[in-house]
């Protein structure tokens, strides 16, 4: 309950829980009403009720024509290349990655980043599968997800586990080919992501008011609507708002840019808390327009960077970072970690906040075309698969 108002989790917590008391009802009446009852042809649920009673975290029951339409867009066949490759490749889960904190050539950061090339490719398993039908793809992205249910072990760090939302909405894209067991057991795998970062959140976990804890949220919000379970929902609905409040300032600057003194680290906060609120849109709820006591939120932290991403104003990376880990990284060379900040990083972030508010569309296409530099897929083709309900 928010605010007087009954959410979409708790209505369809409740339906559940209408659902099963029916159910029961009627199994005990069953025996005593077959003696007395005609015969009547039973009728089996449609397959779009199934799914649209199916939780989901970004993607839930679409129109299959609108998925095979996009097996025409230009990037379809990089998808079906690399989904291609998976095919003929065995998983590389892992029990642990760790990449937070270290330079490139160390030993842990390429194990890790190798393993993690299992990401991309079992979503691109999961789109192409969307864009054919074609079983072989899901069933071979299962094997992935398995893999990676039965070998992985959270740590609870958010830098080294932010991109298993891939996995998240690879799960969403091939549910309806998941056995009854695979499901338990990948979405126990996301349960345990969920309560485990939000018990972490429920504390004080480090960087509790930085881009940490907007990878935390993000990770927590799609496992929890991934699952369904309301409490869960109700948690991660409260950590982003705890968020908002300890992170953006009153002019919409956040923590980070204060702290990194880069603008590398105010899209890499918001990103992945947009990404939160957009999962929350997909299920009715309006995250992105929460604002703190200050009056601020993610909305008003978008149009801060506004200045920076048109090219109105630039800004010089890390010059007076108060971690020096940004140092080290700029002095091996890392790229993006000194110098004038590169607008094409906030293309995800414009494209993200316009599918949340369609009066970033204008700008957001004004970059993307200036830089030439195209949002994540997933992101894009968000909006192509449902183009009446989202943003632009």
């Amino acid at each position: 309950m928010v605010g007087g108002l009954v959410t979409s989790s708790e209505r369809q917590a409740r339906l559940i829980r209408h659902t099963l008391t029916l159910t029961t009802l009627m199994a005990a009446l069953g025996g005593e009403a077959a003696a007395h009852a005609p015969s009547q042809p039973q009728v089996e649920p449609s397959t779009e009720a199934v799914q649209a009673a199916r939780p989901y975290a970004m993607f839930g029951p679409t129109a299959s024509d609108a998925w095979t339409r996009l097996a025409q867009a230009p990037e379809a066949a990089a998808v079906l290349e690399r989904a291609q490759l998976g095919l003929g490749r065995p998983p590389g889960a892992i029990p642990v990655i760790h990449t937070e904190g270290t330079l490139p050539g160390r030993g842990i950061r390429e194990i890790s980043s190798r393993a993690r090339e299992d990401f991309p490719i079992t979503l691109s398993l999961a789109l192409a599968y969307r864009l054919t039908g074609d079983r072989a793809y899901a069933e071979r992205a299962q094997i992935y997800l398995l893999a990676w249910a039965g070998t992985y072990r959270w740590s609870f760090n958010p830098i080294d586990e932010t991109a298993f939302d891939t996995l998240i909405m690879a799960t969403d894209l091939i549910d309806d080919t998941l056995s009854a067991e695979a499901r338990t057991r990948i979405d126990g795998f996301w349960h345990r992501l969920s309560s485990g970062y939000l018990a972490e959140m429920d504390g004080t976990p480090i960087n509790a008011i930085t881009n940490w804890q907007s990878h935390r949220i993000k990770l927590a919000t799609l496992s929890a609507f991934r699952t369904g379970d309301p409490v869960l929902i109700d948690r991660a609905r409260a950590a982003y708002r705890r968020h908002v409040t300890a992170n953006i300032l009153a002019d919409g600057s956040v923590h980070d840019f204060h702290e990194r003194d880069a603008i590398h680290y105010v899209t890499y906060n918001l990103d992945p808390l947009m990404t939160a609120a957009l999962a929350a849109h997909r299920h009715g709820e309006d995250w992105f327009s929460w604002r703190n006591a200050s009056g601020a939120g993610a909305r008003e932290a978008v149009t801060w960077l506004l200045p920076y991403a048109a090219g109105e104003r630039s800004h010089q990376e890390f010059v007076n970072s108060r971690i020096k880990f940004d140092a080290d990284r700029a002095r091996v060379g890392q790229p993006g970690y000194e110098g004038t900040w590169d607008r094409a990083g906030a293309v995800n972030t414009l494209q993200l906040a316009s599918l949340l508010d369609p009066r970033f569309c204008e700008p957001a296409t004004a970059l993307q075309e200036a830089t030439q530099r195209a949002p994540a897929l997933w992101i894009d083709w968000s909006r192509r698969i449902s183009p009446s309900t989202e943003g632009c």
